[in-house]
C-alpha cells in the first residue's frame, strides 16, 4: 500500500514537472526522519532550482499550490528550503488495508491457543525488560483474539529461580 501511494505521488509530480517546466526529471521520494513531516518527502525542487535558476522553496510553493489532488494523499506541504512533504490520507489508508487483509473474518477454523508470558517477578525489582515481556505477551494474545482464535493467557507470578527455591526451603525448615 505504501509503495502504491508513493508511486502515485511520484507519477503525478513527474507529470506536473513535465507539463509545467518542460523538463524530464526523475522524482526521488524518501521517508522523512519524523512522522510529523509526512510519510514521503521529495528533494526534487533542489534539482529544479539548479536547472531553472530559481529558489527551491519558491518552486516548491508553486508545485504544492498547483499539484492536482492525488488519491490517497491528504496534502502536500513545503518544508525547509524546498522539500515537498506528502501526508497520506490515513483514514483511507487503514480502511483500504483492512479491506485487503480482513483479519476479522478468518478463512480458517479458529484455533485454541495458549499464550504464556511472564509477569513481573514480585521478588525482584521491576525493570523495563519485565514491562516489555508483559506488553509483548498481551499484544500477541489480543492479536490472536482479533484474528478469531480462542485465547487462554497464562501469566506466571514468578519464575522458578533460586530465590523461589530459597523461599520454599525457608518454609520447610523454619
Amino acid at each position: 500500500m505504501y509503495s502504491t501511494l508513493t508511486n502515485r505521488l511520484r507519477g503525478t509530480l513527474e507529470e506536473h514537472i513535465r507539463q509545467t517546466y518542460r523538463l524530464e526529471l526523475p522524482v526521488v521520494l524518501e521517508r522523512p526522519p519524523k512522522i510529523e513531516m509526512g510519510e514521503a518527502a521529495s528533494p526534487v525542487c533542489f534539482e529544479l532550482a539548479k536547472r531553472l535558476k530559481r529558489a527551491p522553496r519558491q518552486i516548491a510553493l508553486e508545485i504544492a499550490a498547483q499539484l492536482p489532488p492525488i488519491e490517497g494523499i491528504a496534502r502536500v506541504e513545503v518544508a525547509g528550503g524546498g522539500y515537498l512533504n506528502a501526508f497520506f490520507d490515513r483514514e483511507a489508508f487503514w480502511t483500504r488495508v483492512l479491506e485487503e487483509r480482513d483479519c476479522r473474518a478468518p478463512s480458517r477454523k479458529p484455533d485454541k491457543v495458549i499464550v504464556e508470558h511472564t509477569s513481573i517477578n514480585p521478588n525482584k525489582a521491576a525493570h523495563i525488560g519485565h514491562v516489555r515481556n508483559a506488553v509483548l505477551g498481551d499484544t500477541m494474545a489480543r492479536t490472536l483474539r482479533y484474528a478469531g482464535d480462542t485465547v487462554y493467557v497464562q501469566n506466571y507470578l514468578s519464575s522458578t529461580g533460586v530465590h523461589v527455591a530459597d523461599v520454599v526451603m525457608g518454609f520447610f525448615y523454619m
